[in-house]
């Protein structure tokens, strides 16, 4: 994938990077309402954690993170970096992040850490890009206690192709 040769295609890509850190500063800070205004209004669609959490809608993607994320005792830290992103006309992209994340919960006394890729496809509409799909597959995802001091491993792009074994509501 080529870097972006022309100012154009260089302001879309600065674009498109600005829509992602914005989705994981509102995860992480827990902006529910904010984050709603990232997706496109109409078709889209979340597939977290190889696609085993897949929802339609910007309403069932929002409710999904609320209902497993809005809590104080739930700490999470996203990071993205080495975009990969294709313009592939003038109002559709796609891109492929590499992720870091770290998630720690006092009240279920647990710390998570894993890494991974999303692949996003992105649609503009007007002058401003929005989030058709975004989704991740884990490369590799360690669960362990926080009172204690054992790793377990709980997915594994290799051994579990990328899906988290831990349940979610």
């Amino acid at each position: 994938m080529a870097a972006p040769t022309d100012l154009a295609s260089l302001l879309e890509h600065e674009a498109i990077k600005a829509l992602k850190f914005a989705y994981l500063r509102c995860l992480d800070q827990k902006r529910w309402d904010e984050m709603y205004e990232l997706f496109v209004p109409d078709g889209a669609v979340s597939a977290y954690s190889g696609n085993k959490y897949r929802y339609e809608g910007r309403d069932a993607i929002i409710d999904f993170l609320k209902r497993n994320m809005d809590r104080p005792a739930l700490h999470t830290s996203h990071h993205v970096h080495h975009p990969e992103i294709e313009l592939l006309g003038e109002d559709l992209a796609a891109a492929t992040w590499a992720m870091e994340d770290v998630n720690i919960d006092v009240d279920y006394d647990f710390y998570m850490v894993g890494r991974g890729f999303y692949e996003d496809r992105y649609r503009k509409i007007g002058d401003r890009w929005l989030i058709e799909l975004t989704g991740y597959k884990r490369l590799f995802e360690t669960f362990q206690p926080l009172s204690g001091n054992q790793i377990n491993m709980t997915a594994s792009w290799w051994a579990t192709n990328g899906e988290s074994s831990l349940e979610v509501q």
